[in-house]
């Protein structure tokens, strides 16, 4: 049975594993943080918690994003594509880092016309730091 504060859930189009591709951007910057994917509970769990939770296809379980390295994701706002089949979520990151990289954002490689990839954003912390 469907009740009233899960219908909104339904309204999302779900893919044939039961997840939804999501982007998190960063509420006061634009700076889009990263993409990741989540399933029904994760996304009824981000809702109620105001605090980004991801399905781990690697892990197949729920990740609470910043878990274990501090930066959470604080939920300004929820919204849904035209198609019902993208989620953005527009956060505030915890610690200015997105990326298990150690970087803002996990988009730091940036193409160029030579065609080759290059890491044009820093690493704000080193990774064996956060991750110990």
């Amino acid at each position: 049975m469907t009740t009233n504060a899960s219908r909104w859930l339904n309204e999302v189009k779900w893919d044939e594993h039961g997840l939804v591709p999501v982007i998190a951007q960063e509420a006061s910057s634009g700076d889009v943080l990263m993409f990741a994917w989540m399933n029904r509970e994760a996304l009824q769990l981000t809702a109620e918690k105001g605090e980004a939770i991801y399905w781990s296809r690697s892990r197949r379980k729920l990740w609470h994003k910043g878990e274990e390295s501090g930066h959470v994701q604080k939920v300004v706002e929820i919204r849904i594509d035209c198609d019902n089949d993208v989620v953005l979520l527009r956060v505030e990151q915890e610690g200015g880092i997105a990326c298990h990289t150690g970087r803002h954002s996990c988009f730091f490689q940036k193409y160029f016309a030579d065609g080759r990839w290059e890491a044009v954003d820093p690493v704000v912390k080193d990774p064996k730091e956060i991750y110990r």
